[in-house]
């Protein structure tokens, strides 16, 4: 589902940029992917997560998908050079990613899966696509964080089968995706990367 305008605004803002960057230095030191490689984005908002994995990782294909066109339009306008120069922005819904099995090296999440109405689709489907031996980067945060009394008035998120650390983990597994260690979790969030092992 779409993100309202004060998660918009967030999303869009320095303050989120800054975690991004030390997201994307943990997920270099868990696991390094070649340079060169096909990289799918999730949720990619305006295309400053995919700017700043980009510049670390070097992949030689990105592709940043979001439902939302105002911001797909936003991250459109970003210059096709340099370690974006073979990127791609396009309005798609993470429940059904128009992409064939193993299309892709790496997927990167920055915090969408917890938005998505079916979440366990959406981690089948990034899984699918993901080849065997790819990575899932991974931020995602607990209804304790998002839909606290506070957060539930100002933010739009789905309210059933919501999610925390344990049914989260479980799903990955479900989906072939076996977590590194040494990701971060606490009652709010979780941060980590996993790898497809090609066993469901």
């Amino acid at each position: 589902m779409e993100v309202n305008w004060p998660e918009r605004f967030y999303c869009r803002s320095f303050v989120r940029k800054i975690a991004q960057w030390r997201e994307v230095a943990f997920f270099r030191a868990s696991h390094p992917i070649p340079a060169g490689a096909r990289v799918l984005e999730i949720g990619c908002g305006d295309g400053g997560g995919a700017g700043i994995f980009a510049r670390v990782f070097r992949p030689g294909l990105y592709h940043g998908l979001d439902v939302d066109p105002a911001m797909i339009r936003v991250a459109a306008r970003r210059p096709k050079k340099g370690p974006l120069a073979q990127s791609l922005f396009l309005l798609g819904d993470a429940e059904r990613l128009p992409y064939a099995d193993g299309a892709f090296d790496a997927v990167v999440n920055f915090g969408i899966v917890h938005h998505l109405p079916d979440w366990r689709r959406g981690v089948a489907e990034l899984a699918r696509v993901l080849r065997v031996g790819g990575a899932f980067y991974f931020e995602e945060i607990y209804p304790p964080l998002y839909a606290n009394p506070l957060f539930r008035v100002m933010l739009a998120h789905p309210r059933k089968d919501r999610f925390h650390g344990p049914e989260f983990r479980a799903a990955l597994a479900a989906a072939g995706l076996s977590l590194l260690p040494g990701f971060h979790e606490s009652r709010l969030f979780i941060l980590g990367v996993g790898i497809k092992t090609g066993r469901p």
